[in-house]
């Protein structure tokens, strides 16, 4: 028994012996200011690259594999300044360096986002920014991704050739990705800067704890009220972009007693234009957040988010308009008793309610259950001039009524229809084209005041309204919840998995905004026509045939009413793995997503498949990923990542004209995906640095496009484009020298190449038509054309001076090139080389496959020019940043500012080819007339000189 006790105490001592022998390195950072702990922030050994982050506490503790001698940490988080500490490691001692701080970034761009991001053009009905990715990269540290947030962006530039499609935005987890076409509406949580500076972010398709994320990254916006530290901060921003206006005020709780917490703001943006000229900014956001720890082991936060905001559009013109009326031109608006008018509104009122528990099963388990439900309205207005009354003729109905199209670029109004005549111009047609121009110039701006004429003389004479203003509405009502596991099976591995589950049922219509004076409007279509002699004129034009001729009176539905209702489930599990020389990583996810049409009016058009329920598309998808990062040394990394996937097509790519009957796209596929990454990454105390080579395809992809086109093909028409594959290969390079403690160079590049690698289908569908429209053998000829979407090669320069006097200013110099305009498709089938002048209406309208009737002049070397794909030219922007900051007493006061483009440099950002003359013939006389296209490309244009200038007070 004593020799047992003895081997007892012996055992004790060795084990002490063996614990006071280990080396530790152990510490604490705290905020600079308000004196309390900072969770989450990046700890890393430079000399070996080893790396961990503090916890709620706001401590670390490294304990293995520790190298020896004089080493420096580095401490840094999003929104605060870096910081690097000396220490120095003996063997068996432990390093305590308890009481680091870092102090808040003044100059932190995060509220330089929501105005750089070029949401002055607000082309896209689908989203609100178009399809711009810098928001999805806001939060990241490196080098080449922060000039692609905040220097590219103004250039719609897309890093690797993805929109934010191809990337992930979360907010406390829960994915905001929209399921109508797949994009984040930023809109949703814009004007919330101050409450959104911490964020998780992962680089392509990279180990994510939350996700398994998509080839563009993912974000996680965390937006827990016991993450904010305490403290509160007050602003006022003028700029000359977006809005000319924001105030902005918030005020965190930090944890108080009873273990509650809080967090709340409020901002206000404003302005009557950005640069572009009528595009009103009228936005209001608030958020709360409220956490109450419950014990150790369990907290539950709720985030409520209400952003509405409401924004006059702008459009892409074409170069004769440019050269009239200048970049700053916006057809869409004009006087109205004294106020400026834009017809082209944008609306988003989608509050966001949130509910988040977090349980700490143990130390190395994690649970994190989340329940979000988003409702409300998205609204887009446009004028309708087809306001039509009811006559009858010889027995019969018909209508009548229409009117002139009202947008002031219409091409009747500009001077080149006047010269675009057989043969020369004469001198009267010049005279009219001068007299088109003047007139062009003196005003060219949308006109109020014949709207509301024409509408009050035909309520006069007892007729019904010509004109009114439509809202396309959508009202989404979205159910999210999931489930998300983090759990640490060793010191060396982790398990993250998620159960997710999305529902939506989205009210999809059209509804009279605005009378302009009349009663009321007739529901039909006035562009109706009888293709086939049983049907009826009466029955054809109708909207809804079960409320035949229905007058519409303001704020009620009319044209086009339906519901969508998709579900997604999916799963998703990965495991992490680190050791001394490499860490890897494994992942895998399935999904099953379902669609449906709800037909809430039975279109004249498709009286058999428009009313009621479609058959149901389902679409089972799954992916699989992996990477690996070898540690040649502390300051030579090998990083790798790969990953296979299918994606189900969006709402929006997958029904024909989900406005007026069930018809789902034909073949319609799920998308698959490739890609493949190789970086390396160089670390040392003076030089970052990181160059990545990327190769990634994409199979089966489908694009709906919707367009008028001219002659007795004369309709609207969706263009479907299915079996889309592309290419996507290139190379990026961020360097960043720190020369001298105030002094950083940088640099960032990126060249690609961004093409269709196969010729994929294409078919016509149209309420004129009997059936599906093809030509020749449907075929789209568009391998090796370059999928469009900003410049394909970027490259900057710059440095930033940091002054211990907390002030601080920044130039780059920025140069794009290879940016191409986005071509139609139509254009490259058979159709280019059709001539419908030899064939009947009736053929053309009864629809299936055109093949033949070719133009006798058809030169193959010519053609091959008139379908060449335009590039811009080069361009290059210079931009400054600069701000300082005092601290009075508990208070810090400061300011920060912007000049973008510095010298007024004139560029076009994108551009697209238009859908009316597009065979051969036409397309003659359109690129080679001397006097100008009648339908040339439309383009978007750039900013001049812009300024943004924030001004806070921070306690």
């Amino acid at each position: 028994m004593k020799n047992c006790f003895l081997l007892f105490l012996f055992g004790i001592v060795f084990s002490l012996s063996s614990w006071a022998q280990q080396t530790i390195v152990k510490g604490s950072v705290l905020d600079g200011t308000t004196g309390e702990p900072i969770p989450d922030v990046t700890v890393t050994i430079e000399e070996t690259g080893q790396s961990t982050k503090t916890n709620a506490s706001g401590t670390f503790r490294f304990i293995e594999n520790l190298p020896l001698g004089e080493q420096v940490l580095k401490v840094e988080k999003v929104g605060y300044v870096s910081k690097r500490y000396p220490i120095v490691i003996n063997e068996g001692q432990t390093v305590d360096i308890s009481g680091m701080t870092l102090d808040f970034d003044s100059s932190d761009k995060k509220d330089l986002f929501i105005i750089s991001i070029s949401d002055d053009n607000l082309n896209s009905e689908d989203d609100g920014l178009t399809d711009n990715i810098s928001g999805l990269l806001q939060a990241s540290r490196d080098v080449f991704l922060n000039a692609a947030a905040f220097d590219f962006s103004a250039t719609f530039f897309r890093p690797r050739g993805l929109d934010n499609a191809n990337g992930k935005v979360l907010i406390n987890g829960i994915e905001m990705n929209k399921q109508f076409n797949g994009r984040p509406q930023w809109g949703n949580w814009g004007g919330l800067n101050d409450v959104q500076r911490n964020q998780v972010f992962s680089m392509g398709v990279s180990a994510n704890d939350y996700t398994f994320g998509d080839l563009a990254g993912t974000n996680n916006i965390i937006m827990r009220a016991s993450k904010y530290r305490r403290g509160g901060r007050v602003s006022y921003a003028s700029a000359n972009r977006s809005y000319q206006g924001r105030v902005m005020a918030s005020y965190s709780s930090g944890l108080l007693e009873g273990g509650w917490s809080y967090s709340v703001l409020g901002s206000r943006r404003y302005g009557e234009n950005g640069y572009i000229d009528g595009t009103l900014y009228d936005a209001n956001s608030f958020f709360v957040a409220v956490e109450k720890q419950l014990n150790d082991k369990h907290s539950l936060n709720f985030t409520g988010i209400y952003a509405k905001n409401r924004r006059g559009r702008s459009t892409a013109i074409t170069e004769e308009v440019y050269n009239l009326k200048g970049r700053q031109y916006n057809p869409f608006w004009g006087m109205l008793n004294g106020e400026q008018r834009n017809s082209r509104m944008r609306e988003i009122d989608e509050p966001i309610l949130m509910l988040n528990h977090f349980w700490d099963v143990s130390s190395k388990v994690k649970l994190n259950t989340n329940v979000a439900y988003q409702f409300g309205k998205i609204g887009n207005t446009r004028i309708d001039n087809g306001g039509t009354r009811l006559v009858n003729f010889n027995g019969e109905q018909t209508y009548i009524g229409g009117a002139r199209n009202t947008d002031p670029t219409y091409y009747q109004n500009l001077p080149s229809y006047f010269l675009n005549v057989d043969g020369a111009p004469t001198s009267y047609d010049y005279e009219l084209a001068y007299l088109a121009q003047q007139e062009f110039i003196r005003d060219g701006q949308f006109n109020w005041t014949d709207i509301y004429r024409a509408n009050i003389n035909s309520t006069a004479n007892g007729n019904n309204a010509i004109y009114a203003l439509q809202e396309d509405r959508i009202d989404d009502k979205q159910l999210s919840a999931n489930i998300i596991l983090d759990a640490e099976l060793a010191d060396n591995i982790r398990l993250n998995g998620a159960v997710n589950y999305r529902n939506l049922n989205s009210e999809n219509y059209a509804l009279v905004k605005d009378l302009f004076g009349a009663n009321g409007y007739l529901d039909v279509d006035f562009f109706a026509e009888e293709t086939d002699p049983n049907q009826n004129i009466s029955n054809l034009a109708q909207s809804d045939i079960r409320n035949p001729n229905r007058i519409a009176g303001e704020g009620e539905r009319y044209k086009y009413n339906y519901e969508i209702d998709a579900n997604v489930v999916s799963a998703f599990a990965q495991a992490q793995f680190k050791y001394n020389k490499v860490d890897f990583y494994v992942g895998t996810n399935v999904s099953q997503t379902s669609y449906q049409r709800n037909g809430l009016y039975q279109n004249g058009y498709f009286e058999n498949n428009s009313f009621g329920k479609s058959k149901k598309e389902d679409f089972t998808n799954y992916g699989l990923k992996g990477g690996a990062t070898y540690k040649l040394s502390g300051k030579h990394l090998i990083d790798v990542n790969a990953a296979y996937l299918t994606k189900a097509p969006t709402i929006r790519n997958s029904f024909e004209n989900a406005r007026q009957n069930n018809e789902f796209v034909n073949d319609l596929n799920s998308e698959t995906i490739t890609t493949i990454d190789a970086s390396y990454i160089f670390r040392s105390p003076i030089v970052k640095a990181r160059i990545t080579g990327f190769y990634s395809t994409f199979e089966d992809g489908t694009d709906i496009g919707f367009f008028f086109t001219e002659g007795n093909s004369g309709a609207f028409i969706q263009e479907v484009l299915t079996g889309i594959d592309r290419r996507h290969v290139g190379g990026e390079l961020g360097i960043e020298a720190q020369v001298t403690p105030t002094i950083k160079l940088k640099g960032a590049a990126s060249v690609g190449q961004y093409i269709f690698t196969n010729n994929p289908n294409l078919y016509l569908s149209s309420d004129d038509f009997e059936n599906d429209l093809t030509f020749g053998d449907g075929t789209a000829y568009l391998e090796n054309y370059h999928v469009a979407g900003g410049p394909e090669r970027a490259f900057q320069i710059g440095f930033e001076y940091r002054d211990p006097d907390f002030w601080n200013v920044g130039v780059t110099a920025n140069h794009f090139s290879n940016a191409y305009v986005d071509v139609n498709n139509l254009k490259r089938t058979a159709r280019f080389n059709t001539n419908l002048d030899l064939i009947t209406e009736d053929t053309f309208r009864q629809g299936g496959n055109i093949s033949g009737y070719p133009f006798n002049d058809y030169d193959p070397i010519v053609a091959r020019e008139l379908l060449k794909q335009e590039q811009f030219e080069d361009y290059m922007l210079v931009n400054i940043i600069g701000g300082k900051s005092w601290r009075v007493d508990d208070y810090f006061i400061g300011f920060f500012a912007t000049i973008n483009n510095v010298f007024n440099q004139e560029y076009r950002t994108g551009g697209f080819e238009q859908g009316r003359r597009i065979d051969y013939r036409s397309q003659l006389t359109e690129q080679t007339n001397e006097n100008g296209p009648v339908f040339g490309n439309r383009y978007f244009y750039g900013n001049g000189t812009t300024y943004y200038l924030n001004m806070y007070v921070r306690f």
